[in-house]
C-alpha cells in the first residue's frame, strides 16, 4: 500500500467523499467536489493514490473484471491498491477511487484502504436478494404513489390505502400516504382523497366506521321461549301501529272496556341478565337505524319469535291499567300474555280512528294527552323525514303529524308511566328517565320559536330514582316499550320479569352499571344515525342540482341566517344581503355542498 503521509495532488477520502490534496503544512488543504476547499486534520482523510490527481472531475465509474478479482480473492484479504490492478489492470487515482467505490458499495468487498475482505458468496448472494428486493418495493411505491397522483388506483393498493382509511374513520390522526401527497392528514381530507380515487365510492357514509358502531346484526344462538302460565289476551283486537316497512313491531294496543293495554315483545323472558345475549345487546345498546338499513341489537330471530304480529299468536308483557277522568293512571297491572295482533300503519290506522276499538283508545290518549299538557309538557314540532336508501335510490318522506302517530305515542307514554309506577311501589330498581326543565319554559308556536326554545332543553338522563321528565309532563317515567331495539327498555322488562317469577332482580349497582354500558353505546347509535341521515339528504341534494324548494328562517345573524327546509328537515345557511326576517318563507336552490364537511349552503332565488 501507499506511504502513509499524503502529499499535494493525492487522492484522500475525506469523510465519504473524494477530495485533492491542496497543500500539506500544519493541516492539510484539500479541494472538494464543487470547487470547495476545506483545512482538515491528517487523521480526517485516508490516503487512496498518491497521485498526481489534477481534477475532481476525472473521477468516475469505470468498467473492469469484477467478478474476475472477486473469484480470485474469495477468502483472501487485500488492499486497495493490488483490488485496482486486479479489477482495472492499472492502478491511477482513477481506478483507486472506482476501486474504492467497490469497497464502499459492501456487496462484494468490505473493510478499509489498507484492510480489504472479499465477501463470500452466501454474504454476496444474501445481500443482493436484499438490494433486489429493496429495489423491487422501492419501485413499487414509486408506481404506487404515481398511481394516486393520477388519481387511478388497482386492487393491489387497497391495502396499503388502509391507514389512509383508518385516518378517514378517525382512528388515528396521522397518514404517511397524505403527508407524502401534501395532503391535509384529517378524516375530512382523507375521505375526499380515498373518494377521488375509486377506494370508496363517491358517496360512502364514513359515519357508521367513525363512531365505531357495529354494521351487522349480531350472530348468536336464541334458545326458545320458555312455556309458562300466560293471560290470554287473544280474544281483544290488538293492534301494532307503526311505520309502513317497520320490520321490528315491539309494541301493541288493546282496550277492555275501560282497561286500556299495552302490549310489549316479551323479549326479557327469553334474554337473562348477563347472558350472551343481554351482553351483546348492552354493548350495542340499542338497534342503528340507518337510511342503509337496520341494524340490529339483537340476533333477528328474536325479532322473527317475540315481534308483536309476526306470528300467529305472540307472546307478551302487557301493561294494564286504568285512565280517570283527570287522566292519571290506576288500577296497574302487569302480566305475560298471549295476544293475537293485526299489524296496521299509521296511515291506515288514521282512516280507522272511527272503528269502535280505535277511538276508544283514541279518547283515553288524548285525555292523557290533556293532562300532560297541563302539566308542562312541551311540543317541539319541527319538521321530520324518514330517509331510505333503496337499490341505489335515495327515498326522502316527510313523516306526517297524524292522530294516530300521536295516539301510540301517548299510550307508550302511559305504559312507561305504568312501568315507572309499579316498579317504584315495589322498590324495584330500574332506570328512570328523567329531564330538568329548561331556564325559560314557554309554548312557542312558530318553527322559530320552537327550534330556539329545543336549545334550551337539557338533555334526558337516567337515574335509579324517579323525578321529572319535564319534556314528556310526567313524574315519572321509564322507556318499557321497545326491549327489543333499546336496551333500557330490555332492562326493565328483564327487573319486571324477575320480579314476576319470584327471581331475586339486580341490584341497583348491578342496574346502573348495565344502564352506564348501554347508554354510551346508545350515544354512539343516535350520533351515527344522526350523521348518517344528513349525509344521504346532501347526497340526495347533490343527485338533484335543480331542486328549488321552500326554506323557513328560524335563525337570524350578521347577513345570513339559519333555515329549515321542510321537505328535508334540513338546517342550513344562507347568505342574505338584506335582513331576513324570523320565520320568513324563501324559495331557496342548493349554492354548495361540501360532503366531506358535511356542510350545505342555499342560495335564494
Amino acid at each position: 500500500m501507499f506511504e502513509a503521509a499524503p502529499r499535494a495532488d493525492a487522492l484522500v477520502l475525506y469523510k465519504t467523499h473524494p477530495a485533492r490534496v491542496l497543500a500539506v503544512a500544519d493541516k492539510i488543504e484539500i479541494e472538494l467536489e464543487g470547487g470547495q476547499t476545506k483545512r482538515v486534520r491528517s487523521k480526517d482523510v485516508a490516503l487512496l493514490h498518491p497521485g498526481p490527481l489534477r481534477r475532481l472531475a476525472d473521477l468516475g465509474p469505470l468498467e473492469g473484471n469484477l467478478g474476475d478479482a472477486w473469484e480470485l480473492l474469495e477468502g483472501a484479504d487485500t488492499n486497495l491498491a493490488e483490488l485496482a490492478e486486479l479489477v482495472y489492470d492499472e492502478l491511477t487515482p482513477v481506478t483507486a477511487w472506482a476501486a474504492w467505490q467497490l469497497v464502499a458499495d459492501g456487496l462484494y468487498f468490505e473493510g478499509t484502504p489498507a484492510a480489504i475482505r472479499a465477501r463470500s458468496p452466501d454474504e454476496v448472494e444474501r445481500d443482493r436478494a436484499e438490494r433486489d428486493a429493496k429495489a423491487k418495493a422501492e419501485h413499487d411505491t414509486a408506481a404506487f404513489m404515481e398511481r394516486l397522483r393520477n388519481g387511478h388506483i388497482i386492487d393491489a393498493d387497497r391495502e396499503r390505502l388502509l391507514e389512509v382509511e383508518r385516518l378517514a374513520n378517525a382512528q388515528t390522526q396521522q397518514s404517511r400516504i397524505l403527508k407524502s401527497l401534501d395532503i391535509d392528514q384529517s378524516p375530512a381530507h382523507a375521505w375526499r382523497f380515498l373518494t377521488r380515487i375509486g377506494y370508496w365510492p363517491a358517496e360512502h357514509n364514513p359515519f357508521p366506521a367513525r363512531f365505531g358502531a357495529a354494521t351487522s346484526d349480531p350472530e348468536l344462538p336464541v334458545p326458545d321461549v320458555l312455556d309458562e302460565d300466560r293471560l290470554d289476551l287473544t280474544g281483544l283486537p290488538a293492534f301494532a301501529i307503526d311505520d309502513e316497512g317497520n320490520q321490528d313491531p315491539d309494541d301493541a294496543v288493546s282496550i277492555d272496556g275501560d282497561r286500556v293495554w299495552v302490549h310489549v315483545a316479551d323479549v326479557g323472558a327469553l334474554v337473562r341478565p348477563d347472558d350472551a345475549l343481554d351482553r351483546e345487546a348492552r354493548a350495542r345498546g340499542a338497534n342503528l337505524y340507518l337510511p342503509e338499513g337496520i341494524v340490529n341489537m339483537l340476533p333477528a330471530a328474536v325479532t322473527d319469535r317475540l315481534g308483536l304480529g309476526l306470528q300467529p299468536i305472540s307472546p307478551a308483557l302487557s301493561f294494564g291499567f286504568r285512565l280517570g277522568a283527570d287522566g292519571e293512571l290506576s288500577d296497574i297491572d302487569i302480566r305475560p300474555t298471549l295476544v293475537k295482533v293485526e299489524r296496521i300503519s299509521y296511515q291506515a290506522a288514521e282512516g280507522r280512528l272511527d272503528e269502535p276499538t280505535l277511538a276508544a283508545l283514541l279518547a283515553v290518549a288524548e285525555r292523557f294527552a290533556k293532562r300532560r299538557k297541563d302539566q308542562g309538557a312541551a311540543r317541539i314540532d319541527l319538521p321530520e323525514v324518514n330517509i331510505r336508501c333503496q337499490a341505489g335510490e335515495i327515498v326522502i318522506r316527510p313523516i306526517e303529524r297524524l292522530r294516530a302517530r300521536e295516539m301510540v305515542t301517548d299510550l307508550m307514554l302511559m305504559a312507561g308511566e305504568a312501568a315507572a309506577t309499579w316498579c317504584g311501589e315495589k322498590a324495584l330498581p330500574i332506570p328512570y328517565a328523567l329531564q330538568p326543565p329548561p331556564e325559560r319554559i314557554d309554548q312557542p308556536e312558530t318553527m322559530s320559536g320552537m327550534f330556539a326554545y329545543r336549545r334550551l332543553f337539557k338533555p334526558t338522563r337516567t337515574a335509579l330514582e324517579p323525578g321529572t321528565h319535564f319534556g314528556l309532563g310526567l313524574t315519572r317515567y321509564a322507556r318499557a316499550t321497545s326491549p327489543l331495539r333499546r336496551y333500557a327498555d330490555l332492562l326493565v322488562h328483564q327487573q319486571i320479569r324477575a320480579r314476576l317469577r319470584g327471581d331475586t332482580p339486580m341490584t341497583e349497582q348491578q342496574v346502573s352499571a348495565h344502564v352506564g354500558e348501554a347508554d354510551q353505546s346508545g350515544i354512539t347509535a343516535r350520533r351515527t344515525e344522526r350523521q348518517s341521515n344528513l349525509h344521504w339528504k346532501l347526497v340526495w341534494l347533490q343527485r338533484n342540482p335543480g331542486w328549488r324548494g321552500e326554506a323557513v328562517v328560524v335563525e337570524q345573524g350578521e347577513r345570513k341566517a339559519t333555515v329549515i327546509v321542510p321537505e328535508l328537515a334540513l338546517e342550513a345557511k344562507i347568505r342574505a344581503k338584506s335582513e331576513l326576517q324570523l320565520d320568513q318563507r324563501l324559495r331557496v336552490a342548493v349554492a354548495e355542498i361540501d360532503l366531506a364537511e358535511q356542510d350545505c349552503r342555499l342560495r335564494i332565488l
